[in-house]
């Protein structure tokens, strides 16, 4: 939309604010940054109030953890693997849900720069939530994958988890059992291929998480951005509630899927 011949518009990509050499310091990016920043303040501050009988705050989040940490249980179907991912997880979710949360407050979508391209004058914010940045989702999604693979080469070894997906552990066993049983000469090269097939499934696990958090995200705040043209007051209100509870169910099934694909990688291959 324009007033006043300035462009205000929604970009798919973040709008950079500053570049340092030929680094791009974009709007979701700054916006990563002050979420980082809000969570290392808040931590320090917490720890230094903790006290061995909680209390007040540090009894309603002690409350909370133990909430997220009997779901975690769910997946997990046990607390020493909770304990063990909890950490990761739980940071994942804190992230995610500020990400989400930051991009809604008033004021921040409104706050910003007026630049001149090809003769019109655009309005670019200086904040724009993170996870409504593909950018931020993608690499949120492929450090999650890539910690699950390495907390399952932990759990069962490098061989054992390499034949996961290049099963030459099938191939090697032919000569030994073809013998007891001949069916292992089309079984086993089948299991080699289906290793070929989770391959393809740990590729598609970066798309799915990456693509459904800036899907969300990105159309609540056109939604919110489009109400709020048309009506100024009052109209987005109940949206911006809805996106409150979006921005939260996003971050939990975010953190969810990563804390099962965890779990999947570190349980041996004939149990998963």
């Amino acid at each position: 939309m324009s007033g006043e011949n300035i462009i205000i518009e929604h970009t798919l990509f973040a709008e950079p604010i500053y570049q340092i050499g030929s680094f791009n310091i974009t709007n979701s990016l700054i916006n990563s940054w002050l979420v980082v920043f809000v969570i290392i303040i808040f931590g320090l501050l917490l720890r230094n109030k903790i006290k061995l009988i909680p209390r007040g705050l540090q009894n309603f989040f002690e409350t909370i953890i133990e909430a997220l940490l009997g779901l975690a249980d769910s997946v997990t179907g046990s607390r020493e693997k909770s304990y063990k991912f909890f950490p990761l997880i739980f940071s994942f979710f804190i992230f995610i849900l500020l990400n989400n949360w930051l991009g809604l407050l008033p004021g921040i979508g409104s706050i910003g720069q007026i630049v001149v391209e090809h003769g019109e004058r655009i309005f670019v914010p200086w904040f724009r939530g993170g996870t409504a940045d593909i950018n931020t989702t993608i690499a949120l999604a492929v450090f999650g994958v890539i910690a699950s693979h390495v907390f399952g080469v932990i759990a069962i070894g490098v061989w054992s988890y390499f034949n996961k997906f290049v099963n030459i552990k099938s191939f090697l066993e032919i000569p030994k059992k073809i013998k007891a049983n001949p069916a292992v000469i089309l079984a086993n090269p089948i299991n080699a291929f289906i290793g070929i097939i989770e391959i393809v499934a740990e590729i598609s696990k970066v798309a799915s998480l990456s693509f459904r958090l800036f899907g969300n995200i990105f159309a609540g705040e056109v939604l919110l951005a489009s109400i709020a043209a048309l009506f100024a007051f009052g109209a987005p209100i109940p949206f911006i509630f809805l996106e409150i509870l979006v921005g939260l169910i996003q971050a939990l099934v975010f953190s969810i899927l990563i804390l099962s694909y965890m779990t999947m990688a570190t349980a041996a291959h004939a149990e998963h």
